[in-house]
């Protein structure tokens, strides 16, 4: 059993590492569904880790149709991730009409290698799951990081269940969202073999001083939590 750490800092993926998870997806602005993070922290964490790391290459928050110029932008992230020693990459990249973009998705895959490549959520916005697994599978990536097409895994726990049948040994199926202790045994159900999950916790600011006419800056953090990714490596253990 697989489980990786959506990690938003390098203080989440040291977490990561500490409580005993095997990859992190290393990403920024969890609250707009991560973009890509920045070069020193990208450069710092793999530094640190011995576990494999992973980086979300998404260049806006927002949908998954890219422009020319966000297309080149996403390329050069890649490339910046394999001269700085990264394990693999996570992408996402859809037509307009919901569709996976093959082409690119072809193009990215091949420029990413020998590093490996997950194919993100932006799978779980597409207009059709079994045909958008197919089309990922020819692209060549190595898995799928998925909630079922629902907002969270555990309520797309039966359409996971279809997806890891149907990939077989193709490709991977990895659950994500709304993942933590208490319902991860449930998701074993579904096959799969690699668990995706936050495990974050907010944390108060250690600052002194805040200034009262400011009520959305500053005050509080958000970091993966050792203990509870350790609780969720010990229910994978079992």
């Amino acid at each position: 059993m697989i489980l990786e750490i959506c990690a938003n800092s390098l203080a989440s993926a040291l977490a990561a590492e500490a409580g005993g998870a095997n990859r992190i997806e290393l990403c920024e602005n969890l609250n707009e569904g991560g973009t890509t993070p920045s070069y020193g922290t990208i450069k710092k964490v793999r530094e640190r880790l011995k576990i494999e790391v992973y980086v979300l290459i998404r260049p806006r928050a927002g949908d998954f149709y890219y422009t020319d110029d966000e297309f080149e932008i996403i390329k050069e992230d890649i490339l910046l991730c394999k001269q700085i020693g990264c394990d693999g990459v996570v992408i996402g990249l859809l037509d307009n009409n919901g569709h996976v973009d093959r082409k690119r998705t072809k193009q990215l895959v091949a420029l990413a290698a020998p590093m490996g490549v997950t194919f993100h959520r932006a799978f779980d916005c597409s207009t059709d799951g079994l045909q958008a697994l197919e089309v990922i599978i020819d692209c060549g990536c190595e898995r799928i990081l998925t909630s079922g097409m629902k907002n969270t895994a555990p309520e797309g726990a039966d359409f996971l269940k279809k997806l890891v049948q149907t990939a077989g040994k193709r490709l991977s199926i990895m659950p994500g969202s709304g993942i933590n202790e208490y319902n991860i045994r449930e998701l074993l159900k579904t096959g799969a073999t690699e668990f995706h999950t936050s495990a974050k916790v907010l944390l108060k600011s250690n600052m002194n001083y805040h200034n009262p006419a400011i009520s959305n800056m500053g005050d509080l953090v958000e970091v993966s939590d050792e203990e509870k990714i350790r609780r969720i490596v010990e229910v994978l253990k079992n």
